[in-house]
């Protein structure tokens, strides 16, 4: 199975990594069956499908437990902690340890909080410095989430505290820098320009993937869109089939292949 240091060199500047992220075996299977190497986790879609809220700090066992299931089944993933799942740096760095024991290639560990607001970088700087200390070798994907949460500050405030932050967090130990949010393309290639490390965005509405390579992104992560795709897709099938609209949608897979999975 991949190592994390060969998931490391998948991360170029120029080229990037297009990271589907799932939410539970079916779709890692899935994804993975359809090409991709290695899967991320989305901690939305974990955190729906327990019932928990997203970003609240109550899902170590389900991610836990997802994060077993995925690398059982032999497929390299990449785990989404939310914000470590403690405020104590300790227990983050040990769940990091229990995840890398798996065989997980890399985790991923933001900086706000469920209400929205950015926590102490300092804080944050030593929950990943307990990472990278309990589980040296993880590509430890450090998310700052100033373009994230609801603020007051413009863009450039923004991409000025993205920046400090990232700069605290690689020299905490931090392998690359994950900067969420809705980014324009000069916003992403200051990011770039400024931050020493491999840059991961989200796919972005107004950037394509190969724009953003042009730019020098390293690594475009899906996150919770796939997760809400299937959800509207569910939806709209049935609002259509109870309308006597419904047609089956080009690419849909058959039982068989579906199946096939198990």
């Amino acid at each position: 199975m991949l190592t994390p240091a060969e998931f490391e060199r998948q991360h170029r500047p120029g080229d990037p990594l297009l990271l589907p992220n799932a939410w539970d075996l079916a779709s890692a299977r899935w994804l993975h069956a359809a090409g991709h190497q290695v899967v991320g986790t989305t901690s939305l879609g974990v955190a729906v499908a327990a019932g928990k809220p997203d970003g609240s700090g109550e899902t170590a066992a389900e991610t836990l437990d997802l994060a077993r299931r995925i690398t059982a089944a032999g497929i390299p993933v990449t785990v989404d902690l939310e914000a470590g799942f403690s405020e104590d740096p300790a227990d983050v760095g040990a769940f990091a340890a229990q995840l890398a024991s798996l065989g997980v290639v890399g985790v991923n560990i933001e900086d706000s909080d469920p209400a929205g607001r950015l926590v102490d970088a300092e804080i944050a700087s030593a929950k990943i410095a307990a990472i990278a200390a309990a589980a040296p070798g993880l590509y430890l994907n450090a998310r700052t989430d100033p373009f994230w949460i609801e603020a007051a500050t413009d863009a450039a405030a923004r991409r000025r505290e993205a920046i400090t932050r990232a700069h605290r967090y690689l020299a905490a130990g931090a392998s690359g820098v994950f900067v969420p949010g809705a980014l324009d393309a000069v916003t992403v290639a200051a990011l770039v320009r400024d931050i020493p490390a491999p840059l991961n965005v989200l796919a972005q509405a107004g950037l394509t993937v190969p724009e953003l390579a042009d730019l020098g992104v390293a690594r475009v992560s899906t996150g919770s869109l796939l997760f809400r795709l299937a959800l509207g897709a569910i939806s709209s099938a049935a609002r259509e089939l109870r309308a006597g609209t419904f047609t089956t949608p080009s690419g849909t897979p058959s039982y068989e292949e579906v199946a096939s999975l198990g």
